[in-house]
C-alpha cells in the first residue's frame, strides 16, 4: 500500500507539472494579447451557479482589474519557480535511492556510537541493483515515468530490506563484541598447557576493571584461580590463589544469583579452601559447598560436572568417622548427611548425561559398587577406567586409585 501511494504521488506530481506548464503557456499568450490591446478582465458573478470571465478593452484599467493582474503576475512567478523545482526533482529521482542509503547508513552509525560497544553487533545489509527493479516496475510506461517511478520505488524497497536485515540473520556472520571474543580466548587457553592457564589468569586480571561487573567474566576468573592453584608448586602460593578465588566466586554469585556456573565454581573454591582452613571452617565450607552445588543443579540440571562434584561430596560424607560427625554436630547443630547410595546415584547420573565423562568418575563408580558389595559391577567400572588414557593430573590421580583397587577387587 505504501508503494502504491508513493507511485500515485510521483505520477501525480509529474502530471501536475505538465498541466501547470500548459496553463502558463496559455496565459502567456493571453498576456501578450492584453499588452497590445490594453485588454483587461474581471469576474462577473450573476448567481452562485454561474461565473463568467469578461474582457475589457481600453486605454486604462479599473483599479480592481489592476489588482487582479498584479496577483496574476505573482501567480505566474510562483508557477515558474514551481516548474523549475519539479524539473530539479525529476532529475534527482534516479539518484534518490543512493541518497537514502547514505542517510540510513549515517543514522545507523550514529545509533551504534550511542549504544554500548559491548552489547551491539554491526548489522549486515543487503543491496539490490536499481536497474533490476526499474526494469521490472516500468514495463509499458514512458521512459520518463519509468525513470521516476523506478528510482523512487527502488529506494523504498531497499530501506525496507535494511529494516528486515536488522531483525533477521544477515548473509555474513555478525562480529562478536569484545567480551565474547575475550571469553572465547580464555576458554581456548584453559584447554592448553600450564603456561596457557597462567596466561589466562593474567589476561582476566588485566580486563577485570572493564568487565568486573559481569558474572560470566567473574566465574571464569574464579575458574582460572582454581586452575592456577592446581598447577602451583608452592603451598603458600596455592593458598593465596584459593583464598582470592573464593572471594571472586562469592562476588560472582552475589552479582548474579541465577548463574549456574557462578554457584558451581564458588562451591569448588570452598572445597579447595578446606585444605587450608581450621576444622571449624572446613566443616562450614562443606555446608556451603553442598548448598551451592544444589543451586547449580537446580539452575542447570543437565551439567554432568555438578553431579560429579556432588557425588564426591556424598562419598566423602559417607566416609566420615563417628568423631568427625560429632564435631560437626557440636559446631553446627546437625552433621552433614549422605550415603554411598547417594554418591552412586550422582555418579550414575554423570554417566547418563555424558558417557565416558572421566576416568575418575569410573573409579568412584567402582568404589561405590565395592562398598555396596556389588563386586561384578565394580570390576566393570574398574575395567572402563583402565581403558581410558591418563592425560591430566586428575587422570593420574585416578590411576593411583586404580592401583589401590586392583588387589581389593582381585583383578
Amino acid at each position: 500500500m505504501a508503494q502504491a501511494d508513493s507511485k500515485v504521488l510521483v505520477l501525480g506530481a509529474l502530471a501536475g507539472m505538465a498541466g501547470i506548464g500548459l496553463a502558463v503557456v496559455c496565459y502567456q499568450g493571453f498576456r501578450s494579447r492584453r499588452r497590445s490591446s490594453w485588454s483587461g478582465f474581471y469576474l462577473n458573478r450573476n448567481n452562485e451557479q454561474e461565473t463568467s470571465l469578461m474582457l475589457v478593452d481600453g486605454p486604462g484599467l479599473p483599479s480592481g482589474q489592476a489588482v487582479v493582474l498584479e496577483r496574476l503576475e505573482a501567480l505566474i512567478q510562483c508557477v515558474s519557480e514551481l516548474k523549475d523545482e519539479m524539473k530539479a526533482l525529476k532529475s534527482a529521482l534516479p539518484t534518490l535511492q543512493d541518497q537514502v542509503r547514505e542517510e540510513l547508513r549515517g543514522h545507523d552509525g550514529a545509533e551504534a556510537r550511542r549504544a554500548s560497544p559491548h552489547h551491539r553487533t554491526t548489522p549486515t545489509r543487503r543491496k539490490r541493483a536499481a536497474g533490476t527493479i526499474t526494469g521490472a516496475r516500468a514495463g509499458g510506461r514512458s521512459s520518463e515515468e519509468a525513470e521516476s517511478e523506478g528510482g523512487y520505488m527502488t529506494a523504498l524497497t531497499d530501506s525496507e530490506e535494511e529494516e528486515l536485515s536488522d531483525a533477521e540473520p544477515g548473509v555474513e556472520e555478525q562480529p562478536a563484541d569484545k567480551l565474547s571474543v575475550l571469553l572465547e580466548k580464555i576458554d581456548r587457553l584453559r584447554q592448553g598447557t600450564e603456561s596457557d592457564k597462567r596466561e589466562s589468569l593474567d589476561i582476566l586480571l588485566e580486563q577485570r576493571e572493564e568487565f568486573g561487573q559481569n558474572s560470566t567474566f567473574l566465574w571464569r576468573l574464579t575458574r582460572a584461580y582454581c586452575d592456577v592453584h592446581d598447577i602451583s608448586p608452592a603451598l603458600e602460593e596455592k593458598k593465596i590463589h584459593a583464598e582470592t578465588g573464593k572471594k571472586v566466586g562469592e562476588e560472582a554469585v552475589r552479582l548474579n544469583p541465577t548463574c549456574a556456573e557462578s554457584h558451581q565454581w564458588y562451591a569448588i573454591m570452598c572445597g579447595i579452601m578446606a585444605e587450608y582452613d581450621t576444622v571449624q571452617n572446613k566443616i562450614k565450607n562443606g555446608y556451603i559447598f553442598k548448598d551451592h552445588l544444589d543451586k547449580a543443579i537446580e539452575l542447570k540440571p543437565q551439567d554432568p560436572m555438578s553431579y560429579y562434584l556432588l557425588g564426591r561430596w556424598c562419598y566423602a560424607v559417607a566416609q566420615l568417622s563417628w568423631i568427625e560427625r560429632k564435631v560437626a554436630a557440636t559446631l553446627f547443630g546437625e552433621p552433614p548427611s549422605a550415603t554411598v547410595e547417594d554418591a552412586l546415584k550422582n555418579f550414575l547420573k554423570v554417566e547418563e548425561l555424558h558417557p565416558g565423562y572421566s576416568k575418575l568418575n569410573y573409579v568412584f563408580l567402582a568404589k561405590c559398587y565395592k562398598d555396596l558389595g556389588q563386586r561384578e559391577n565394580a570390576r566393570k567400572m574398574f575395567e572402563a577406567a583402565c581403558s581410558m588414557n591418563a592425560v591430566s593430573k586428575e587422570d593420574e590421580e585416578a590411576q593411583k586409585e586404580l592401583d589401590l583397587l586392583c588387589p581389593v577387587l582381585g583383578v
